[in-house]
Formats: C-alpha cells, structure tokens, sequence
C-alpha cells in the first residue's frame, strides 16, 4: 500500500521487539523503509532480528521495568538516530489464574511490564516529542483490556490500566502534534500465547484455532501510526461486543461464554474428523 511507504526514513522505537507482535512490527517497519530501534531483555534475539530485518536497526536491550534502563534506551536512539517519530509500546507478559487463585507475584510481575513499563516509555517519549515538534505513540493493549475474561482476571487488570493511562494521557496531549493511540488485540500466535495455551482451563475457554496471526495486529499499528487514529481493535468487529458488554454486561457474558463453547466444540470437531 502506497501509504506504508510514508514511513520511510522515519524512526521507530519498539518495544517487545525480540519476538511475538513487537518482532513483526519490528521487521515490518523495517521493510517500510523506517530506521528502527529493537527494546527488549534479550540481546541474542534481539540481534537475531536485526539480522532479519531488511533496513537500518539498533539493538538496545533494555528493561522495561526500569526506568533507568528506559532512559538509557532513549538516549542511545536519539544518539543514533537523531530523533524518534513512532513509539510502539508493546512490551507484555502474561500469567493466567483464575482470580481465586492470582498470586501476587505474578500479578506484580504484569504491573511491571504491563503497565509500569508503558507509563516509562510515554514519560520519556512525550517530552521528547514535544521537543521536536510531532510524533506518535502506539500502545498495544488489549480487547482483555475492555472486557475481563477467565483465567486472565490479573491479565486483564493490567490492560484495563493501560486503556485508562492512555486515554488520559490522550486528554493531556489535547492540543499538541503529540499523538497517542491504542491498539486493542484479541488472541494473537505469539510465543507469550503459546506459553498458556497448555493451561488446560484457558484451552476450554479459548480454542486455539481462533488466535490471530501477528500480521493482522501489525497493520492495525501502522494505520494507527500513519493515520493518527484513537482506538483500533484486532479484529475490526470485535468492538461491538465491547459496545454491548458496557450496555448488557450479562448479555454480553452470556453470548461470550456460548461463543467460546461453540468455537472449541467445533475445534475439537475438526481434530477428531482430521
């Protein structure tokens, strides 16, 4: 598409980027013909995508859970680049519990990366562009973040923050060149999804035949990015259950629920006539 190509020689910082949705966005970009800056834990994998990556890119192993290592990262991508046009804050973990049974640990641990870890990349990617005049922030959150879902009542929690961080922070750019948007996934094939779908309890709820591939989450990021928009869920029309869920929450639980059922009887249809 003709507009993709408006990313060309713009720089962009993602976050996650050693695999999943942030390696994809990541190597996508890349392919656009934008400079990019790799954020994540793990070098090895990190350098592994930029071998991959057809374009300039900078590994920056970094923490996200540290505001100092955050800083860091910023300051070695400006060096390096000069400027920073497009921020995906991707970062994310996921631990599945029913909330009867969250342990606190691992609910901090998603606080860390989920939402402490976002908060540190939009408070150093704001002053930064406002400073250069314009740029846009892409948080990647969740349609978990909109409707709570078992087992990933901490999961969820975590997202429902991230959506409330980002709409006030929406309200306080008001005004400004900066923009912020979200993206709103349903459940992509990623190696953070494929790490629960051996939990017996999220395999009855969610079948893995309805998973998404990475690519459907990386346009909706682009098109927030290109076209400055506000909210973008993945699939498109996953937002009308988040309509009615906010008019009819039981309605919308019991339709959820029946639609899950039916998608894992028909999966495991599929398996035994296969």
């Amino acid at each position: 598409m003709a507009w993709v190509q408006s990313f060309r020689n713009k720089v962009v910082l993602v976050t996650g980027a050693s695999s999943g949705i942030g390696r994809a966005t990541a190597l996508a970009f890349a392919a656009a013909g934008a400079r990019v800056a790799l954020v994540a834990r793990r070098r090895e994998l990190l350098e592994e995508v930029a071998r991959l990556a057809d374009g300039e890119t900078a590994v920056l192993p970094a923490d996200v859970t540290r505001r100092e290592d955050v800083g860091v990262c910023f300051a070695a991508a400006r060096e390096r680049f000069g400027r920073i046009d497009v921020v995906v804050n991707n970062a994310g973990i996921l631990k599945p519990a029913p909330v009867t049974d969250i342990v606190a640990a691992d609910l901090e641990a998603m606080l860390r990366v989920n939402l402490f870890g976002a908060l540190f990349i939009m408070q150093e990617a704001v002053p930064l562009m406002r400073a250069q005049g314009d740029g846009s922030i892409v948080n990647v959150a969740s349609l978990a973040g909109r409707r709570g879902m078992t087992p990933l009542g901490g999961y969820c929690a975590t997202k429902f923050a991230l959506i409330g961080l980002t709409e006030a922070l929406r309200m306080e750019l008001s005004g400004s060149l900066v923009h912020v948007g979200l993206v709103l996934p349903g459940v992509v094939e990623t190696p953070m999804v494929e790490q629960v779908t051996h939990d017996q309890e999220f395999a009855s709820f969610w079948p893995t035949a309805l998973n998404m591939p990475p690519s459907w989450v990386v346009w909706a990021v682009f098109a927030v990015a290109r076209f400055r928009l506000v909210e973008v869920s993945v699939p498109p029309g996953a937002a009308t259950l988040e309509k009615l869920a906010a008019l009819a929450p039981g309605v919308a639980d019991t339709l959820a629920a029946w639609a899950a059922q039916t998608a894992h009887w028909l999966s495991t249809l599929g398996r035994e006539r296969a």
